[in-house]
């Protein structure tokens, strides 16, 4: 089988990766460099209780199943490229902004969920200042998302795929087959899975949505917050691996704003004052990166994954803010609808959305 995948972000890189264990011939097409994009704009955040509290069941069902397999996918991929993708189960503080919120946080505390109060949560993240409390999730976890997307990228290689980075794909033809400014592709099988820009290519129904993030560096006398902490409207994820004394991401932003990737003062601005709002000494930190991203947005948020109206073409895509966490999921999942073993899920069924 001939698959030519369009977009070598996390996904299309991963779809690629198991089709290619299976037996299949995969070139990949990128319109810029492997995981550049939204890929490597994340935070990297394995999200399931601070992003999905209100998803539909199909959706909080990928996002399980995906946080199920990450650890095996980690030790598999990083066997497989020989570099580390960081997978780190830290566990994630969830602060109430009021005493109303703290209720609704516990009418969650099932399971391994429970509420910390404000003694407890500050023994657990000493940075914090003034707080209720919240909800503590053990097992959230986060990996270094742009080591994700080099980690896929040498092992998709490794497995005998094909990779031309700097080709965009300009058309879809019927047969079916890829046309670019170089030349045509030909296959038995085309997967768009080209991110926010899936959407320019035949009728696929996804637009960008502009995220923006920065990086502080903490000073000498101070350390890094161990869990991932959200709050504020913003999250707050460590990166010991980076840096003299580490890292910690503040994201992120969410604005309508087409293909613009420029970032802004004003969102650098909103975001590190929220994050002062959640840590107040983080004011004492020093900026040590600033980035912007797009995120693939569907109609209705859920993810499009499966056939598209036109014959032999398949679409990867829609993972709007949980594109990392879905990964191992997505991949595998593509692979299977792609060789005939699944029927995919239908609420994710591209077709929903009529031409």
């Amino acid at each position: 089988m001939r698959v030519v995948i369009i977009g070598a972000g996390v996904a299309g890189l991963g779809i690629g990766w198991r089709l290619l264990q299976a037996g299949a011939e995969v070139t990949i097409l990128e319109r810029a460099q492997p995981a550049a994009g939204a890929s490597w704009a994340a935070a990297g955040m394995l999200a399931v209780t601070a992003e999905l509290e209100e998803a539909v069941e199909a959706e909080r069902a990928l996002a399980l199943r995906a946080s199920n397999l990450w650890p095996v996918f980690a030790a598999e991929l990083e066997a497989a490229s020989g570099r580390s993708v960081f997978l780190s189960r830290v566990g994630a503080l969830l602060l109430a902004a009021d005493a109303v919120e703290l209720e609704v946080m516990q009418t969650r505390a099932k399971g391994d969920l429970r509420i910390l109060d404000a003694r407890q949560a500050k023994t657990l993240v000493p940075l914090l200042g003034n707080t209720l409390g919240g909800l503590w999730s053990p097992h959230e976890a986060h990996v270094d998302n742009r080591a994700l997307g080099e980690a896929l990228a040498i092992a998709f290689l490794k497995a005998g795929g094909l990779l031309n980075a700097n080709e965009a794909a300009v058309k879809l033809e019927r047969g079916p087959a890829v046309l670019t400014p170089y030349g045509r592709y030909e296959a038995d099988v085309v997967v768009v899975a080209a991110g926010a820009w899936s959407g320019l290519l035949d009728d696929i129904p996804i637009r960008p949505v502009k995220g923006e993030v920065i990086m502080l560096s903490p000073p000498p006398n101070q350390a890094l917050p161990v869990p991932v902490v959200w709050g504020e409207d913003v999250y707050c994820v460590p990166r010991p691996h980076l840096g003299e004394r580490g890292t910690l991401l503040i994201g992120a932003t969410v604005q309508e704003e087409g293909f613009d990737t420029k970032p802004t003062p004003q969102a650098r601005d909103q975001l590190w004052a929220a994050a002062r709002r959640l840590m107040p000494s983080l004011r004492d930190w020093t900026l040590a990166g600033h980035w912007a991203g797009l995120r693939p947005k569907s109609p209705d948020g859920l993810p499009l994954l499966g056939p598209a109206a036109m014959e032999g073409v398949y679409v990867a895509g829609g993972q709007y803010r949980n594109g990392i966490l879905f990964t191992p999921a997505i991949a595998q999942e593509m692979a299977d609808i792609i060789l005939g073993k699944s029927q995919g899920t239908p609420d994710f069924d591209p077709r929903r959305f009529k031409p």
